[in-house]
């Protein structure tokens, strides 16, 4: 379980948490990395080691700031992405926040760049593949990765100002925070509330369960450290913090004494070092402040419990959440924090690990427990083990049988083709060629790197590696950490949550009285404060800015060309086959895809259930338990998923299919394809068990995304009328799919599924409706040519198949749907119509939502309103434009805003500035590193050729300030919309005529 983190914008991409990806080959040292030594001096610092990791293709220099003790940790990395960032120690005291509030208001203007949200600016006035800022429970981080060293140059000017020399103004702290201010700010008649970006995201935090559960059992088991607090903030502490405090935690540790700073690609170390120099050269070392982190082991283990809202979209009789929690190593130690991880892979991971097989495949709960796993983000790790979707009943059943499976366990120990299978798992990791290498290396050392850990250490896995292989042959290696770690460990935490019918309403009274309470004790003198302050922050955010100050690139650093991909077609089986040769570093990426008949949309539920059932249920001559050995024995993953994909040149036009997705390397090539045919060939769709196990575990999943990701449904659900493609989309993975899980969920009976689920079986996946992606090196194309024809011919090869059909015509529906859900803040949707990729003005659309997002959306519904985020996009494959906001306080004022965004467009000039830099913003994505199993898949999937990107290109960088107008005419000025809310119960909502209302578990 990875540490929880608050980011500045979850709108942006985020790095993957993974950590294993290794290149092997070509290695690439820079003239430093080779000359510099222990002791060697360099730019004011001091180099400490100097590593060559050959398993991650990378040399690590470990380097310290002389002057100050900042610390930094250079990878040289033959990468073009190259990333920056620096990090402060931040553990905290109370549960205020301040680090987190401070993250956003630290991005709000500094010294050099006394400017409105310089960050968000940055965001359109650079190519950065990637700009963010994080809160841990020990740090606070910024980073950005560039391909482009002058992006690279300004944004780390920007970034270093920010962190070292911010502005902090307090009005900034009100807006980024928290603040009491009238619900309108002009209007002193209306009701004093609680406002603010911060405030309001953690109220949407607070309300997904999953969070609610994971951050309560960690602080439990931490009493007396920083970790019982939360960094993040909790809503009813937030507004205790002040701005003076705010200020003083900045003074205190964002320090370079109390910094980290990483550096990664094939950027020249001497110029991160000269440049970082250059703005720590005015600061001294100071002293860096103590939190304590380290837990007083407890002398006997501890039973705590805390409550929930009820969820309507679960079975109402399973909704308990139970886990075991251990204390485990100190994380100094890298090889014992590997070791316990590998242990909490062979206990926890998989159909063939004895937890699931005790505690899911028995149906005593849906899924684990959000806080299931090992984490390592802490001075001292943990290991917990806990389900959700349990009966109160089985409380004591679920505790008993997890002790009952590490007895066993200890006794009997591991199949040694599970190690091997771990141990696979890891050498294929390594071999991965990502395109946020740097980023990812990033995620998976800052945790221990502010806990005292050797980032280098963490780097060498290897090393780890060949430590365990010896460690094994000594022999009872994992029953003897079982045994210390969890079976004789006295700190144990059993933590329950159950729901509370009553859960939201208390919340909502405990808010309105510290309000009240807030409110009570305000003086004349501080309402003529609020209201004097709410009309000076409204008039902040409406004022235009001179930003001549930041940096910036400019149009003519976008390259007028594309990159091309070489790509070939060929046939085999009379199957086609697209072929991406290029170095894969050993592995073999595979991606085919089935395309459907015409199904009706109630078969077309069912669908996501028969993707997962290829790879959940087993087969009559195997259990799933060894299939999924074998899986991860000589692959690197199989999955199979629904796709719809919606035609280039007409969006009522789709293609519906399943795709098969695998991975492994290239001596395994005949292993995947068997394993494939297996699955596809031979599941055992009668296995009631296994398949009740799945749906339940799937309807469980879902309904946790909802409260992550509500936005995205609120928006697939508006468009689902709009279109045929994202009707689909809705049916397979909408809140139509969460509520129809659910209902499978409580079906005891479940013939008619098995028959349903034989029904797609014998229809799906046939020769003749298959196409095949495969990318690899140049010397195992044979080897792949010989095992894919053996896969494709062992396929049914049916003289009919169905094609799919739309004898009639699609006909948009405008519609406004409101789902009561039990969050603390909503999120919004509002969809339009736009045209198909092809079409000319389809560009134009791209930037129109990329203006309305920067110069409009983004103010009214973050800083004005208070939604965590908010804005306008433009699906240029599905031809859809969508207005959306996320975590949002306001929604009917968020409604008015996306009305209100034509008038704003029509009577607004943009200057050449403005339409640079959101071309700009557009071209990060259209321009950002793919990894290498990525290549080639957009003309795969969707048709789209490298002549028809280029086209879209030079169509994205003619776009006007007229042709902005044109479609804004065109396009906005409509009746013909839909409208989603998820969220709270709002009684106008309800009782408008206009909207329909959706309730679930009724």
């Amino acid at each position: 379980m990875s540490t929880q983190l608050f980011c500045t914008s979850r709108l942006l991409r985020q790095a993957s948490k993974r950590t294993t990806t290794i290149f092997k080959n070509n290695v690439h040292y820079s003239s430093y990395s080779k000359s510099l030594t222990p002791g060697d001096r360099l730019h004011g610092y001091q180099v400490q080691q100097v590593r060559q990791v050959p398993e991650l293709e990378l040399t690590a220099i470990a380097l310290e700031h002389e002057a100050t003790g900042a610390q930094h940790l250079h990878i040289n990395r033959d990468d073009s992405n190259n990333v920056f960032a620096v990090g402060f120690h931040t553990p905290v005291n109370d549960s205020t926040g301040v680090p987190h509030i401070l993250e956003h208001t630290t991005l709000c203007g500094s010294e050099k760049y006394p400017v409105r949200d310089p960050f968000f600016k940055m965001l359109n006035r650079s190519l950065a593949t990637f700009m963010n800022a994080f809160t841990a429970s020990d740090y606070t981080i910024y980073p950005f990765a560039t391909t482009n060293p002058v992006d690279y140059a300004n944004l780390r000017n920007v970034y270093m100002d920010a962190a070292f020399h911010p502005r902090l103004e307090k009005l900034d702290f009100k807006q980024e925070g928290w603040r009491l201010e009238h619900e309108v700010p002009t209007d002193t008649s209306t009701p004093i509330t609680f406002k603010g970006v911060v405030y309001n995201e953690m109220k949407g935090q607070t309300s997904d369960a999953n969070y609610l559960y994971y951050i309560r059992a960690h602080e439990s088991m931490f009493p007396g450290t920083t970790y019982e607090h939360s960094s993040g903030g909790e809503p009813a502490r937030i507004p205790d913090l002040t701005h003076e405090q705010l200020v003083n935690f900045h003074k205190t540790h964002y320090n370079p004494s109390n910094a980290r700073f990483y550096t990664y690609g094939n950027f020249p170390l001497e110029d991160h070092l000269s440049a970082i120099q250059e703005r720590l050269s005015s600061f001294k070392r100071v002293d860096v402040p103590y939190v304590n982190k380290k837990v007083t082991p407890w002398t006997e283990s501890r039973t705590m419990s805390t409550t929930c809202a009820f969820d309507p979209l679960s079975a109402p009789d399973r909704q308990t959440r139970v886990s075991l929690s251990y204390l485990g190593n100190e994380t100094k130690d890298t090889f014992e924090t590997f070791s316990m991880r590998l242990l909490s892979y062979l206990l926890l991971d998989g159909h063939a690990s004895p937890m699931y097989k005790a505690l899911i495949d028995t149906n005593l709960g849906s899924e684990f427990s959000a806080n299931t796993g090992y984490d390592s983000s802490t001075r001292t790790s943990c290991l917990s083990i806990g389900l959700q979707g349990v009966k109160d009943s089985d409380v004591e059943l679920v505790q008993e049988r997890i002790v009952q499976v590490l007895n066993d366990v200890k006794k009997e120990g591991f199949d040694n083709k599970r190690i091997e299978a771990a141990i696979h798992q890891m050498e294929l990791g390594q071999k991965h060629k990502t395109a946020d290498f740097g980023l990812t290396l990033m995620h998976g050392i800052t945790s221990g790197w502010f806990n005292e850990v050797d980032p280098i250490d963490l780097l060498e896995i290897n090393k780890n590696i060949e430590r365990l292989k010896q460690e094994l042959a000594k022999g009872n290696f994992f029953e003897s950490r079982i045994d210390k770690y969890l079976l004789n460990n006295k700190h144990k935490l059993v933590f329950t949550m159950q729901p509370d019918s009553d859960y939201a309403s208390k919340l909502s009274k405990g808010e309105e009285q510290r309000l009240a309470d807030k409110v009570s004790k305000l003086t004349d003198a501080d309402k003529a404060e609020i209201a004097k302050d709410g009309k000076e922050l409204s008039a902040n955010q409406d004022k235009v800015e001179d930003l001549s100050c930041l940096p910036t690139l400019e149009l003519k650093d976008i390259s007028p060309k594309m990159k091309r991909t070489v790509l070939d077609h060929t046939g085999l089986c009379n199957t086609p086959v697209q072929w991406r040769t290029t170095a894969t570093n050993g592995i073999t990426y595979f991606r085919a895809i089935s395309s459907l008949p015409s199904l009706e949309d109630d078969l077309k539920l069912y669908l996501p259930l028969f993707c997962d059932a290829l790879l959940s249920l087993g087969t009559r001559t195997q259990s799933m338990a060894e299939i999924d050995d074998e899986i991860r024995l000589y692959t690197g993953g199989l999955r199979a998923s629904t796709t719809v994909s919606t035609s280039h040149s007409d969006i009522d036009h789709i293609e519906e299919g399943i795709a098969l997705i695998g991975n492994c390397l290239d001596r395994n090539v005949d292993k995947m394809y068997d394993i494939l045919s297996k699955l596809i060939l031979e599941t055992n769709f009668d296995d009631t068990e296994k398949l009740k196990t799945l749906i339940i575990g799937n309807a469980s999943g879902l309904v946790n995304s909802v409260a992550e990701a509500g936005h995205i449904f609120a928006r697939t659900y508006a468009a689902s009328s709009l279109t045929p493609g994202m009707h689909n989309a809705e049916i397979l993975s909408g809140m139509t799919q969460v509520a129809f899980m659910n209902q499978l969920a409580a079906t005891e009976d479940l013939s008619d599924v098995v028959t349903k689920l034989k029904t797609i079986a014998a229809t799906v996946l046939k020769q003749p409706t298959l196409r095949v992606a495969v990318t690899c090196g140049e010397d195992v194309v044979s080897a792949n040519e010989s095992a894919l024809s053996r896969f494709i011919s062992s396929l049914p090869n049916d003289d009919h198949v169905p094609q799919q059909q739309h004898s009639n015509v699609f006909v948009p529906k405008y519609a406004k749907t409101f789902f009561p859900l039990p969050f603390s803040v909503n999120f919004s949707a509002k969809a339009l119509r736009g045209v198909p990729y092809t079409h000319a003005d389809g560009a134009k659309l791209q930037v129109l939502s990329s203006l309305m997002t920067n110069h409009y959306l983004h103010r009214e519904i973050r800083e004005k309103n208070g939604a965590y985020g908010g804005g306008a996009r433009y699906a240029g494959l599905n031809g859809l434009l969508s207005f959306y906001s996320y975590r949002d306080p306001r929604t009917l004022e968020t409604l008015q805003t996306y009305a209100s965004a034509t008038n704003w467009v029509l009577d607004r000039k943009f200057t050449d500035q403005e339409m640079t830099e959101a071309k700009l913003s557009i071209f990060q994505g259209v321009d950002a590193p793919v990894s290498v199993s990525e290549e080639g898949m957009l003309q795969f999937v969707n048709g789209v050729s490298d002549d028809m990107r280029q086209r879209r290109r030079e169509q994205l960088l003619a776009v006007s300030q007229n042709d902005i107008r044109q479609v804004a005419e065109q396009y906005l000025k409509t009746d013909n919309v839909s409208m989603a809310i998820l969220g709270e119960a709002n009684e106008k909502l309800m009782k408008d005529s206009s909207w329909t209302v959706q309730q679930f578990g009724q």
